[in-house]
């Protein structure tokens, strides 16, 4: 498990992005960064989570604040889920599991019984000075955008 906290440095890194461009999180530094982890393409959980970032990305682009999504799925299962949901942020791929252990997300998960390695649905805002402003773990969808938004909000009027 990552030691990460509020506070801590966000580590770095430079993933493929959906379109066939890469991202480097460092060179968002200035601004806030929302980088949420999700576990799949196109199920249901991780496509109501991405409508919903879709849905609010005008209240973020106020906020001044990017917002990325990483899972292990390939640039090109990215392509089509963005289309097929009009999604207007990028999409990262960590097929190796590498930047999911630095956050902490790949964790031992079980369905059924059964254990298996899988992302922990969480979500990082990172400040303008790129530390950790809060981490949500164990997200649960519903209201979760909206809870990001509201602390977002809290933090821009006390800076």
């Amino acid at each position: 498990m990552s030691a990460l906290k509020n506070g801590s440095k966000a580590p770095d890194f430079t993933l493929p992005a959906d379109g066939g461009d890469s991202i480097t999180l460092s060179k968002f530094k200035g601004a806030p960064v929302v980088v949420y982890f999700y576990p799949k393409d196109d199920t249901s959980g991780c496509t109501q989570e991405a409508c919903d970032f879709r849905d609010n990305l005008a209240a973020f682009r106020r906020l001044k604040t990017q917002v990325i999504g990483i899972s292990k799925d390939s640039v090109k299962k990215h392509d089509k889920f963005k289309e097929k949901y009009d999604l207007n942020f990028p999409l990262l791929s960590d097929e190796d599991s590498k930047i999911c252990e630095k956050y902490g997300v790949w964790v031992e998960k079980s369905m059924y019984g059964k254990k298996y390695m899988g992302i922990e649905r969480s979500t990082f805002l990172i400040d303008a000075e790129g530390k950790i402003a809060h981490i949500w773990r164990k997200v649960s969808v519903t209201g979760h955008v909206s809870e990001v938004l509201k602390l977002l909000k809290e933090i821009k009027k006390t800076a």
